[in-house]
C-alpha cells in the first residue's frame, strides 16, 4: 500500500512517500506540488476502486452525499 503524507517543520514542507520494504522517499516540495503529486497517485478525493484516505476512514463522505 502506497502512503503519502505532508511533513512540515520550521525549516519547511516535505512530501514522503513510504512503500512497506522500501525506504522513504521524502523531499521538499510546495502545497501545489504536494497537490500534483496526490492527485498522480489517485489519493485527492475518493475513486471508484481506489483506497485511499477518504475511502479509508470516510472523508468528505458528508459532504458527497449532499452533492448527489
Amino acid at each position: 500500500m502506497l502512503v503519502i503524507r505532508r511533513l512540515v517543520d520550521r525549516r519547511g514542507a516535505y512530501t514522503g512517500i513510504f512503500l512497506p520494504g522500501h525506504p522513504a522517499k521524502i523531499f521538499p516540495t510546495t502545497d501545489y506540488e504536494h497537490a500534483r503529486i496526490l492527485q498522480i497517485y489517485k489519493q485527492d478525493r475518493p475513486y471508484e476502486g481506489i483506497h485511499n484516505d477518504f475511502s479509508d476512514y470516510a472523508l468528505g463522505r458528508d459532504t458527497l452525499a449532499r452533492e448527489k
